[in-house]
């Protein structure tokens, strides 16, 4: 076997620069070692692992600097088999699909591996999976294992991590960075090591020890969260392949009542990137179109939480502390620019006017942040805010809810534009889906179309890439939960983009598909499918889907009694099972690491676990008043000192408690209202202001 001087560079290549990857694997063991043999999908390359068993304690594996045949590498295994033939010789254990990572609780380390997978869909040539089993197996050999390895709280632990289930919304690819939107791939630079460290790859904290030793990612495969759906549908005769995708941020993720809000670091809760893409559905070796448009949602970006309450289905919101500068709002804002470029265009769901107070507090302070903030932004680049009641206006027909998000959706994509490209088949070798012509921004380097080289797999041949139009600047919807009434807002950008994308594709003559028209049924059932499965993971129970229940002809009270069972379901949810799987979460993020003497996850008593220092015991005694656990948005937790890589220091900001100055009151609790029809949009997004009144005339607009 080789040693760790002898290892694959981080980008997995071979030595003649072709990417390898592995596919399929088989794990075998010793007494001493396990053995885990990968393959390529063409069976033409073959490498070897080995992990250490006699090491109660720590992770020690190495991986063998050559690169096999078949049969070179069953004579390997044969010679393997021989040495160790006095001690039981080598065993196999299972046929596996890739490493989830290696996890440690209070006792030994643990490998989670697929053992089994489904394909789910293909982008570019390039095959996603989601797992149907996962299994976890203890690294040390039995004999070695100390009492700890077999404790209460070591049992506990290990079941908990079981309840976040790998086999529901999770998904991954070996060959395609699904991590990235497709823009990304095509943009991005990053390769190898530095893809798990994205904020959509969940399991990058279990990966971190092995990517870290080995300095590749040959072994494992990067998990995203969120949703995945393929169809292929027909226009005219010609048939074309759509995908949605939902990727769920890692960074402050959790459930519902206790992760609100925004954290120091800028990071929201329930932060969303939503893609959707249109592939000209074609022969392999011919000439493809493929479109992308990426929208994003994610929680209010202010301090604030609801308590956790069994008494009450609707909590009182909190503005729990406060930010002198808005320095966590703008640094959100600050990200969402670096990942998409500019305009950031906002798009704010909730209530207008309330008999008490609840949504109406953070709509009032969120239009004093983005006041504050554009205020050191230049006009170009100003936020562009715009306050619309969904809420208000379902109470009228949902086609005229639709149709009035729909002129929105316009004026957003008009500002942002979408990815639309064509792939030549191409003789010469390149890399990935890869742009060198477009910075990581995604903006355009060049005004001319480019052409670059990828690789959408190694059977269909490489490909130039031209480019048409590239997406800069993004929409992003809330509401308070961002899951009913933004989903709802998401289909409507949606359906807008979709006829852009098949009017580039040259699919429809107009950029426009009609409200009444199959095509936008069959894309409703899409956003209303991945609204349900994003609101089970942050809720509780699947969207209410009022709007697209009308639209569909269901019988109102049909309608009303799914709405109500889903008002009961995400209560006794959040009520009664979301400290578990908040807890669960945190384990499998890395964001609690269980340490001997220190207590443990479940005799703490809020979702925050603060290291010593600054507010933490004024916080501990906050949250010990309250019987459920439930977050005040700060999101620091506890990094014990078997953490595989060390964590980058925690970002410090302003932690003032005193009132707001003047510049940044007044003006939010009586934002005016226009509403003559012919006004929608045309204006609000193109003429920023940097005072109140600008925000008041024009971004704060509701809809009659």
């Amino acid at each position: 076997m080789g040693s760790e001087s002898n290892q694959q560079p981080e980008n997995n290549e071979h030595q003649d620069s072709r990417p390898l990857f592995l596919q399929k694997f088989r794990l075998y063991e010793t007494s001493s070692n396990f053995y885990m043999v990968g393959r390529e999908k063409s069976r033409t390359s073959w490498k070897v692992l080995k992990i250490d068993r006699l090491e109660p304690l720590e992770l020690f594996m190495y991986e063998d600097s050559a690169t096999y045949s078949e049969l070179e590498c069953i004579d390997l295994l044969k010679r393997i088999h021989e040495g160790n033939i006095s001690t039981g010789g080598l065993k196999f254990v299972s046929t596996c699909y890739g490493i989830v990572g290696f996890v440690k609780f209070l006792g030994p380390y643990h490998m989670l591996l697929i053992t089994k997978r489904r394909k789910i869909g293909m982008i570019c040539g390039h095959a996603v999976y989601a797992i149907t089993k996962s299994e976890m197996f203890p690294i040390p050999n039995s004999t070695v294992l100390s009492n700890m390895a077999y404790s209460k709280n070591e049992n506990r632990y290990k079941k908990l991590l079981r309840t976040v289930d790998l086999t529901r919304d999770f998904f991954f690819s070996y060959s395609y960075h699904i991590m990235l939107s497709l823009q990304k791939n095509l943009s991005n630079c990053e390769a190898g090591l530095t893809l798990y460290d994205t904020m959509f790859v969940w399991n990058e904290f279990l990966t971190r020890g092995v990517r870290h030793q080995l300095k590749n990612t040959l072994w494992t495969v990067a998990l995203v969260y969120g949703f995945f759906k393929q169809v292929t549908l027909s226009l005219s005769g010609r048939n074309f392949v759509l995908t949605l995708i939902a990727r769920r941020s890692r960074h402050y993720a959790g459930t519902r009542y206790l992760k609100r809000g925004v954290n120091e670091k800028g990071r929201v809760a329930n932060d969303v990137e939503t893609e959707q893409i249109v592939l000209e559905d074609v022969p392999d070796g011919r000439p493809v179109q493929i479109s992308a448009v990426v929208q994003n949602r994610g929680s209010i970006p202010l301090f604030w939480s609801q308590e956790t309450s069994r008494l009450n289905i609707k909590p009182a919101i909190i503005l729990s502390r406060k930010d002198l500068k808005f320095e966590a709002t703008k640094r959100h804002f600050e990200n969402l620019v670096k990942r998409y470029g500019n305009p950031i265009i906002i798009l704010n769901l909730i209530k207008t006017r309330e008999k008490r107070p609840r949504e109406t507090i953070l709509r009032a302070a969120f239009a004093n942040a983005i006041e504050f903030i554009n205020k050191d932004i230049s006009e170009e680049n100003h936020l562009r805010f715009l306050h619309w009641d969904l809420n208000k206006h379902s109470r009228s027909k949902a086609t005229n809810v639709l149709t009035l998000l729909g002129k929105v959706a316009a004026t957003a994509l008009e500002l942002t534009s979408f990815l639309h490209c064509q792939l030549n088949p191409a003789s010469e070798t390149g890399k990935l889906l890869k742009f060198s012509s477009i910075d990581n921004t995604g903006d355009q380097v060049g005004q001319d179309l480019c052409e670059v080289r990828a690789v959408p797999n190694s059977a269909s041949g490489d490909y130039h890439v031209n480019l048409s139009t590239l997406q800069r600047g993004v929409l992003r919807t809330n509401c308070i939960d961002c899951l009913d009434r933004t989903n709802v807002a998401q289909f409507a950008y949606g359906l807008v983009a979709l006829g852009h994308q098949l009017h580039a594709l040259g699919f429809i003559d107009v950029e426009n598909v009609d409200l009444d028209s199959p095509l936008a049924d069959n894309l409703m059932k899409l956003y209303e499918e991945m609204g349900d499965t994003l609101a089970l993971q942050y809720g509780g129970s699947a969207a209410h889907n009022k709007i697209f229940s009308e639209r569909r002809g269901q019988w109102r009270a049909a309608s009303q009694s799914q709405e109500l069972f889903r008002t009961l379901q995400r209560y006794y949810s959040n009520a009664y099972m979301d400290a578990e799987k908040q807890d669960a979460i945190n384990v499998f993020l890395g964001h609690f690491r269980p340490q001997e003497g220190k207590p443990a996850l479940w005799e703490l008593d809020s979702d925050q676990h603060y290291n010593v220092g600054g507010h933490a015991s004024s916080l501990a005694m906050e949250n010990s008043r309250s019987s459920i656990k439930r977050s005040l948005s700060e999101g620091n937790f506890i990094c014990g000192s078997s953490c595989p890589v060390k964590e980058n220091e925690t970002e410090q900001t302003d932690d003032s408690d005193h009132p707001l100055p003047k510049s940044a009151k007044g003006g939010s609790m009586c934002l005016s209202e226009f509403t003559p029809k012919s006004q929608l949009v045309n204006l609000i997004f193109r003429l920023p202001g940097t005072h109140s009144q600008c925000l008041v005339d024009r971004f704060s607009w509701i809809c009659n």
